[in-house]
């Protein structure tokens, strides 16, 4: 038979059947420092208990950068526990091999390890020699840095759209509906009432802030760092609010 004749036979042989595409969806990172599975259980339900919105079907990164100790029980354990109150653990992180070969053998994905401390390098890098003298020059003027681009959208965000501004700031003139995603490397304004959710310094940038005039929602975030609704409530609610991160806590203050 020609290949004439089996492309007759086969008309959907040229019709391309998917398309790889650059996406981001924000993960959330379940940080396992420690595990015993009763007091892993019995801290994993009451967060879900606070927070059972936001356990639902949630995709999680499992991370043991900072674990201690062998991880005796299969990761399986884990992950189930996991499952069982509602995080759908879909990639791992870890510096060990032990660790990764379970992950492997789970079907989950490897993220990059973190960073090694830079204590532990100091302290293993052999010392640079001195460097050699040289001329004495007047130093050059150092270039002022360039504001990143801003995003400006004028009109609402409706319920099941992302936007993200790549590299800057995102400013919103209208308002965020529920069910909605805003996103930025680095601050978000948002001149209208924020529902859904808000997640500013995506890219890991401490000081980025986020500001609106009334806060309504699901939920925040500022470096990977964030509240639920849960916890704007009782003070918070329907205000105007600026959002930014001390240490590892984000702080709600009023926007004056």
């Amino acid at each position: 038979m020609d290949s004439k004749s089996q492309n007759a036979e086969l008309p959907f042989a040229s019709t391309a059947q998917f398309r790889l595409k650059a996406g981001l969806f924000p993960l959330t990172q379940l940080d396992i420092s420690h595990y015993e599975r009763d007091a892993f259980t019995e801290q994993l339900a009451q967060k879900a208990a606070e927070a059972p919105a936001f356990f639902q079907h949630t995709p999680v990164v499992l991370n043991f950068d900072t674990f201690e100790g062998t991880l005796t029980p299969p990761l399986g354990e884990i992950c189930g526990l996991c499952r069982e109150h509602g995080l759908m653990p879909a990639a791992l992180r870890s510096g060990d091999d032990a660790i990764l070969t379970q992950a492997t053998d789970l079907a989950l994905a490897i993220m990059p390890a973190g960073k090694t401390k830079v204590s532990e390098v100091a302290s293993t890098a052999p010392p640079a020699p001195d460097p050699a003298p040289a001329k004495e020059e007047a130093p050059s003027p150092e270039p002022l840095p360039s504001a990143g681009p801003t995003k400006v959208v004028n009109t609402p965000i409706r319920s099941g759209q992302q936007v993200y501004a790549a590299g800057g700031d995102l400013i919103v003139l209208s308002s965020v509906s529920a069910g909605a995603e805003v996103l930025a490397d680095g601050n978000i304004h948002v001149y209208g009432a924020l529902r859904g959710r808000a997640l500013a310094g995506v890219r890991g940038d401490t000081s980025a802030r986020i500001f609106c005039q009334s806060l309504e929602a699901e939920l925040v975030s500022i470096a990977g760092n964030f509240k639920l609704d849960e916890d704007m409530r009782a003070e918070h609610w329907k205000a105007p609010r600026q959002i930014h991160l001390d240490e590892q806590t984000l702080v709600i203050q009023p926007l004056s």
